[in-house]
């Protein structure tokens, strides 16, 4: 029964309390009798109401300020809609826990919520003053609430997300409700929420309604389904889930950097190992170093510059005092090939 209340939040009447005329495209409620005793027996019927609604019909004290819990509970009474909207059903009379001024409650139980009151007296049941409202004003949500906005790329990397709460409250009590404060929760999982202060600007006053808008924000990184509830005083508003996708450009900048990291890592090291390694150095038919090699060929080709400067080299080949000549034979030392020590044996001789 208290899920029904929550749901089934009463909607303002155009005039004072035990008025039926509602404003254009709201349900109304009309009773036989506008007062009767314990015991007795009243009808309730209304028109306005969606075709096939389930409702439900309580008396309730204190013009249900503290919600069903002002009701007589254990003797409401159930009833469906027709086609057309509109109902009609027998209410027996019954003291409701609280004191009078007293009203009959008819409130949807499931889909949109919808509600509304009728004063009602009843007979022999103590009357007692409205007690003091705290928060200022009896706000109640008229109007399914929703969650406005959308996740931008940042919210994709991990920035907080965020989205606006946009409620319609009426004001049933009999004072204006002027910038009230709110408490906005956030919760995920079976955790406790998370209640922050919020005052929304502006005043509702008795027997109005007003459109409020709230900012939500989660924690950076947050994914997953989360229950966005709103408060005044003591009583909760309204319930609302919220489904927040997960920051998969965070999953990707830590994938990247495994991967860029360990390769900037292995080209430095490689770079370093490059620089402070030694150099190989190869050995020459002779024994020396490339360097000493080189120094060698050096000193043999300026032996040869001087040599030819000075008139000591000889152009022929093989000359003596030539340090550069090469091993050539000389026309009187060449062997001949003419001549031979050996005759060759003739054919046929042994």
């Amino acid at each position: 029964m208290a899920l029904c209340a929550v749901l089934a939040l009463a909607l303002l009447p155009d005039t004072v309390a035990g008025a039926t005329v509602r404003a254009d495209g709201q349900p109304t409620v009309q009773l036989s009798k506008k007062e009767a005793g314990k015991g007795g027996n009243i009808t309730v019927s209304g028109r306005g109401w969606r075709p096939k609604a389930l409702l439900t019909l309580l008396i309730c004290g204190q013009n249900m300020i503290g919600g069903t819990n002002s009701c007589a509970n254990g003797d409401g009474r159930a009833v469906t809609t027709d086609s057309q909207g509109a109902f009609r059903k027998s209410l027996p009379v019954a003291e409701p826990p609280k004191p009078c001024p007293c009203v009959v409650h008819v409130a949807t139980v499931t889909g949109a919520a919808a509600a509304a009151d009728t004063a009602f007296k009843v007979a022999g049941h103590p009357v007692a003053p409205l007690p003091k409202e705290s928060a200022g004003g009896r706000l109640t949500v008229l109007a399914q609430p929703r969650l406005a906005g959308s996740s931008g790329l940042l919210t994709w990397f991990g920035a907080p997300p965020q989205r606006e709460l946009t409620l319609t409250l009426g004001n049933l009590g009999s004072s204006p409700a002027k910038d009230p404060v709110f408490q906005v929760g956030t919760s995920h999982g079976v955790f406790a929420p998370k209640w922050e202060e919020q005052q929304w600007r502006g005043t509702v006053p008795a027997g109005k309604k007003a459109e409020v808008t709230l900012p939500v924000e989660l924690a950076a990184g947050a994914h997953g389904d989360y229950l966005v509830s709103l408060k005044y005083g003591d009583k909760v508003l309204v319930e609302q889930p919220w489904g927040v996708g997960r920051p998969w450009g965070v999953t990707l900048f830590w994938v990247l950097l495994c991967v860029v990291i360990p390769t900037a890592v292995f080209r430095i090291g490689m770079a370093v190992v490059e620089r402070v390694r030694p150099r190989r150095t190869t050995v020459t038919a002779t024994g020396a170093t490339p360097r000493a090699g080189r120094h060698i060929k050096a000193r043999t080709r300026g032996r040869i510059g001087r040599g030819t400067a000075g008139g000591r080299a000889t152009e022929e080949p093989g000359t003596p005092g030539d340090s550069a000549a090469l091993p050539w034979f000389t026309p009187d030392t060449a062997p001949s090939t003419t001549t031979s020590t050996e005759r060759p044996t003739s054919k046929g001789s042994a």
